[in-house]
């Protein structure tokens, strides 16, 4: 398993950052993981920290060296990470429990696995195009979807930075996960928060991705991206992988869904 990654988070023009992210390896299997805390809600680096470190805590038990179902793996470990936020929410004493999006993957035997919840995202990127993505769990994205607004409508909409699926709080998360996808040599995985995608273009973050090792492509999308939000900069996050493997042994590919070193 050959792969090079990089990792950034910054504050932008906020107080403080309430994003996380995190990657943790075996000699066989990744686990990538990016949350941001909800703002409108308080203690929103609190839930996002104990998403990453539930996730990691996690695969580093469970990984031995790969996940035996990763897509179980992802399943259960969002789900715990919701009702630890939960009870440290009640063993603090908050009035509300702090909220936050997820996006986490695994990738083992050449293939990735992710799930998420809100509007922090996954790109997987081949050939500098989008082989796939995820689909933001906004209110925004639904009115699109329902072609209610366009696209230049959605960025300015007030609506815009609502989620309707998160982990924390009294509803339970609707987490969706992808299917199974064969990674090729030279092919990008980045996880990101919105502050980081919602200045580009998909376009503009994809080449660039696809055209510079991550270590050059992450704080070069991150400098762009301070400069056109300008003084309403969130905080912004960025987690880049490019694949260097190409061999897949078909006897192991499994049928379930995900797997990953921690940061926070």
């Amino acid at each position: 398993m050959k792969f090079s990654i990089f990792q950034e988070s910054r504050i932008g023009k906020r107080k403080s950052n309430q994003d996380r992210m995190n990657y943790s390896y075996t000699r066989d299997a990744l686990l990538m993981v990016v949350a941001d805390g909800m703002g409108g809600h308080l203690h929103g680096e609190l839930a996002a920290q104990i998403a990453v470190q539930t996730l990691s805590e996690s695969f580093r038990n469970q990984a031995r060296t790969t996940l035996a179902d990763p897509l179980q793996f992802l399943l259960r470990a969002m789900s715990q990470a919701h009702l630890a936020i939960n009870q440290q929410a009640s063993i603090q004493g908050l009035a509300d429990a702090p909220r936050t999006t997820c996006v986490a993957c695994v990738v083992q035997n050449n293939t990735i696995h992710w799930a998420h919840v809100g509007d922090s995202r996954l790109y997987v990127i081949r050939d500098a195009a989008v082989l796939a993505q995820t689909r933001d769990h906004s209110h925004v994205k639904m009115l699109l979807e329902q072609g209610r607004i366009d696209a230049i409508e959605a960025v300015h909409h007030p609506a815009r930075n609502l989620v309707y699926s998160c982990l924390g709080g009294p509803n339970p998360p609707d987490i969706e996960c992808s299917r199974k996808t064969l990674l090729q040599k030279g092919d990008v995985i980045a996880l990101c928060t919105d502050g980081a995608w919602s200045p580009f273009s998909d376009d503009t973050l994809v080449r660039t991705l696809a055209s510079q090792p991550p270590m050059t492509a992450v704080p070069h999308l991150l400098d762009q991206a301070e400069q056109l939000a300008g003084r309403h900069c969130d905080n912004l996050t960025l987690l880049a992988m490019q694949w260097e493997s190409s061999f897949a042994d078909p006897s192991k590919l499994s049928d379930a869904s995900f797997p990953g070193k921690p940061a926070a």
